[in-house]
């Protein structure tokens, strides 16, 4: 009852840490909910299908499952045979997908799925797509076309396929997506079988039909049905929806961190304001287990109750953050919001937990408050415990190897290590911030000693005696301004990293790359006859453990590896799969055959080359959908005329172009985790300015009485707070340089160009000069009212300027 009871009396003192928890909770339930509604479903073109048989799956070299090893068509034929078979099965298809891609007005047609629109007829029925107008197609050169592509039956159509563009027969229009070519057609462009989709008959049991197609496919594959369907997802979806994981779960960290570190800072300073009134409870007999229990109990029903309306306040953002992803293009399509309860009871007791945990470290505090600190105005405090120093330094360490770990990790970990750097630097800073806060207090306000002011000499005494609570309100502003200094600073620096160092390799280099289609074709190809032309394919192979293993090959027109039944390994690949050269190797490829070649040379690492290289066409004859890369072509032999759906660039321009594709979302991703970081600890500045403010109205009071004005004890709280704030905008910056130094460390090595520190000062301003606004806006306001309303019962005073006093 005695929790109930303080936290309906001590609203106002509890109300900063329940914005805090509410924010926070806001923001992980509103991730959570997207992450969720995110989750793979099945296809629209797949609806009708009961279930599907799809081979096994094969991983990569980090032993993570991958892509599914398609089958033969002769390995396909008996399961077909055997799936037709199954009582309640209406049909059975094999569903193949290839590249198709309409050109229009001599120009392809924008579609971000054309690597996976060609389908064979007997696909349409898994939708099941309607025929429209015309008729199926029934030779090689006709084709279906979706209604909406404004093609009629009967016209002529050119598409592009691996081959090149090529002219084709519109022969009828479905009302749904994707081009339809005759079966024989589309297995020609796609000879092995990746999935075979089992039609039920009118009434059959859907749980039968599964059983029984498990009985037939055995371990030759699986069997899934109903949501199990979301299983066969096109490749551009799954890499759309690892963008959005990747960004959603930044931003769910970066917001769990900020909770975390907000609250435990929030609850520490409210406790800490609350030392004669536990000293108070102490004197009536009150034990330390009493006072931790009392604060544990304020701690968790005030994060239960922030919680309960961040989960109402996530629900109602989800739509917005929905928009903006999708705005980005990192979602599935066609995503809509789900709420389910998981989410809700996940961010509600990460919320509770959060109070409880950071409510544990300043309750111990509190325990060793002594009886007699009830009658004592003020108290110095101890600036820094041995607790507070071992943890502070400790954290600086994790900082500091996390910070030189940054300049020599990966280029995929390389971004993460740096944040978790700051992170650990962030903490650090807050920990530590005690030692400074005084020191750096006297030192900006040393040049107007010699003043007089009264308001510096109060303002240097106070943050002299009172280290730990600036420290407190120092620290939103650290994470702020450190979160904006490294994400801002990275964007920066890898905006002049990537492109300097790609520009330096291909010097001298012209190059062919797709335009608004995904890959060259064989047409581009012949028509760019001199440079680099990687045709890449995904092959099966067997580690030297017996796993099969997928791995990204590459087909070559390179004189030196283009030999028929060779193949040349990089050295890592090599001892991957415990082979030498001179050893014969099995190989199996797309369309399900197991093709032997000699390993002819093992070489030095090198990315230009490929790690499994094989004849070009050795690749074609068993991977006939396959597109080309960008084309590397010497200068000299600069192409004359670029072919429709390419374009052609030099060195510098192709670097900017295609950094410009992952900058945008870059970006993006930097803005918004700045505006989530910022704004979090903006609510934070002005929530702990208040309380601060609000919890001084008794020393006001004092000052007031001995003849202060409200001017003057304005201009003191706003000379303090410009200080505070100024502390933690210096340890912000300081913490976030050494990480994004060691990224530019890391940058310079990977791209082997020399890469400098690069800061984005416009943002850290904003930064900044918004923390100071914020925090004096809510120190004034506060402050002036507590003025106002102790006006009431405070006789009036002569002001010595000539104005009236409070």
């Amino acid at each position: 009852m005695l929790v109930f009871a303080n936290v309906r009396e001590r609203w106002t003192g509890f109300l900063a840490a329940f914005v805090a928890v509410l924010v926070g909770v806001a923001l992980i339930t509103t991730t959570l909910i997207i992450y969720d509604s995110s989750r793979p479903r099945v296809q629209s073109r797949l609806s009708a299908a009961a279930a599907l048989a799809l081979p096994r799956q094969a991983v990569d070299q980090d032993r993570t499952p991958q892509d599914r090893v398609p089958w033969s068509a002769d390995e396909a034929r008996p399961l077909i045979d055997g799936l037709s078979a199954v009582p309640g099965v209406a049909s059975v298809v094999a569903d193949r997908s290839f590249y198709a891609q309409a050109f229009l007005d001599g120009e392809p047609a924008e579609d971000e799925g054309a690597l996976v629109a060609g389908h064979g007829w007997s696909s349409t029925r898994l939708a099941p797509y309607r025929l429209v107008t015309g008729r199926p197609p029934a030779a090689a050169d006709e084709v279906v076309v979706a209604g909406g592509l404004g093609v009629t039956a009967g016209e002529k159509l050119t598409v592009n396929i691996a081959k090149g563009r090529t002219a084709f027969r519109v022969v009828g229009t479905v009302d749904g997506p994707g081009y339809y070519f005759t079966d024989g057609f589309a297995a020609t462009q796609q000879p092995g079988v990746g999935a075979i989709a089992v039609l039920a008959a009118k009434g059959a049991s859907a749980g039968g039909i599964t059983a029984g197609a498990e009985n037939v496919v055995g371990d030759r594959g699986a069997v899934v049905s109903g949501e199990g369907r979301s299983a066969l997802q096109p490749a551009y979806v799954e890499h759309k929806r690892f963008l959005g994981t990747q960004l959603i779960g930044a931003m769910a960290t970066l917001a769990l961190f900020t909770t975390v570190f907000v609250v435990a800072s929030m609850l520490a300073l409210a406790t800490g304001l609350r030392r004669r009134e536990i000293g108070l409870l102490r004197t009536i007999g009150a034990s330390a287990r009493q006072v931790r229990r009392m604060i544990l109990g304020e701690a968790a029903l005030m994060g239960l109750l922030g919680s309960l309306a961040g989960c109402l306040a996530g629900i109602a953002a989800a739509p917005l953050l929905r928009g903006i992803v999708q705005g980005l293009g990192v979602t599935p399509p066609e995503l809509t919001v789900r709420v389910a309860m998981w989410p809700l009871f996940t961010a509600t007791a990460i919320g509770v937990g959060i109070s409880v945990l950071a409510a544990a470290s300043a309750c111990r505090t509190a325990a060793r408050v002594a009886p007699v600190e009830a009658l004592l105005e003020s108290r110095t405090s101890q600036t820094m415990t041995r607790a507070r120093w071992v943890g502070g330094l400790t954290v600086l360490g994790l900082g500091g190897a996390l910070t030189i770990g940054t300049a020599t990790v990966g280029a995929d970990t390389r971004i993460n290590v740096a944040i978790f750097a700051t992170m650990a630097l962030i903490v650090a800073a807050a920990l530590l911030a005690p030692v400074f806060a005084g020191p750096v207090g006297r030192a900006l306000t040393a040049p107007f000693k010699r003043s007089g002011s009264a308001a510096l000499l109060l303002v240097r005494a106070e943050l002299g005696s009172h280290p730990r609570r600036a420290a407190a309100l120092a620290a939103p502003v650290i994470a702020a301004v450190g979160f904006a200094v490294l994400l801002s600073g990275m964007v920066e620096t890898m905006r002049v990293a990537y492109p300097a160092g790609d520009a330096l390799k291909l010097a001298g280099q012209v190059i062919v790359t797709p335009d608004k289609t995904p890959g060259n074709t064989d047409e581009v190809v012949a028509a760019n006859p001199v440079g680099r032309a990687a045709l890449p394919t995904r092959a099966f192979v067997r580690g030297k453990d017996g796993t099969l293993t997928v791995i990204d090959a590459l087909g070559s027109r390179d004189a030196r590896w283009d030999r028929p039944g060779q193949a040349v390994l990089g050295e890592r690949m090599a001892n991957f799969l415990g082979v030498r050269a001179g050893d014969a190797y099995a190989v199996r490829f797309a369309d399900g055959a197991t093709v032997t070649v000699r390993i002819a040379r093992v070489l030095p690492e090198d990315p230009a080359r490929g790690d499994f290289v094989m004849a070009r066409q050795l690749v074609r004859e068993h991977d006939p959908a396959a597109l080309t890369d960008d084309i590397f072509v010497p200068g000299k032999a600069k192409p004359a005329s670029v072919v429709p759906g390419t374009a052609v660039h030099d060195a510098v321009r192709f670097a900017l172009d295609d950094y410009a594709t992952d900058s945008k979302l870059t970006d993006s991703l930097a803005a918004m985790l700045i505006v989530i970081a910022v704004g979090y600890s903006g609510i934070a500045v002005a929530n702990s300015m208040a309380m601060t403010a609000h919890s001084r109205r008794r020393d006001f009071a004092v000052m007031n009485s001995v003849g202060g004005t409200v001017r003057q004890l304005l201009l003191c709280s706003v000379v303090e707070t410009a200080l505070v704030v100024a502390v933690g905008a210096a340890l912000g910056v300081l913490v976030s340089l050494g990480p994004l130094a060691g990224m530019a460390s890391g940058l310079s090595q990977a791209t082997s160009a020399r890469v400098g520190l690069h800061l984005n000062l416009s943002a850290i301003a904003a930064v900044i000069l918004g923390s100071l606004v914020l925090a004096v806006t809510a120190n004034v306001a506060v402050t002036w009212r507590t003025l106002r309303a102790g006006s009431a019962t405070t006789p009036r005073r002569p002001d010595p300027a000539g104005t009236p006093g409070p």
